[in-house]
């Protein structure tokens, strides 16, 4: 199915969005492991795999549409240093993937292509509700008990 070239050109701006998320949460998540923190480990290594499955959704739809998936282009990363920073890191992360995903909403609706909305809808869920979410617990968490407790409690 021909798809909407300015859908096609959203929908990759989005991947390169995900593809960043996954390659971030992945070192995170080895960090994690290397530092003893398995509970962090576990949550961020879902994170990755998550991402992924976002990515699949976006590529998948990209080339139902008849379109061509920017697997190189990438947003930067930041790898943080210690677990607040890398918390802090991913959560802005998620904060720009949930503006850019109600972004790309906006454009399927004005170009009524509302199957893509739908899944976007599904994304921004998972990206609101789920990974954003829990990261700002953890980063209150860190703020109610302090970071040694906290770091215990992931060992």
């Amino acid at each position: 199915m021909k798809g909407n070239t300015n859908i096609i050109s959203a929908l990759n701006g989005l991947l390169a969005y995900e593809l960043a998320a996954m390659d971030q949460y992945f070192i995170h998540s080895e960090m994690y492991a290397d530092w003893g923190l398995n509970k962090l480990y576990e949550r961020i290594a879902h994170e990755f795999e998550d991402e992924k499955g976002h990515a699949k959704k976006l590529i998948e739809r990209i080339l139902f549409l008849e379109g061509t998936p920017d697997m190189v282009t990438r947003h930067t990363i930041n790898i943080g240093s210690d677990v607040p920073a890398m918390l802090k890191s991913d959560l802005d992360v998620e904060y720009a993937v949930t503006q850019a995903l109600k972004d790309v909403i906006t454009t399927c609706e004005n170009e009524k292509d509302y199957v893509t909305r739908e899944m976007l809808e599904t994304l921004l869920e998972d990206t609101e509700m789920d990974h954003a979410y829990w990261l700002e617990q953890q980063l209150g968490l860190i703020n109610k008990i302090g970071l040694e407790n906290y770091l215990q409690s992931q060992m």
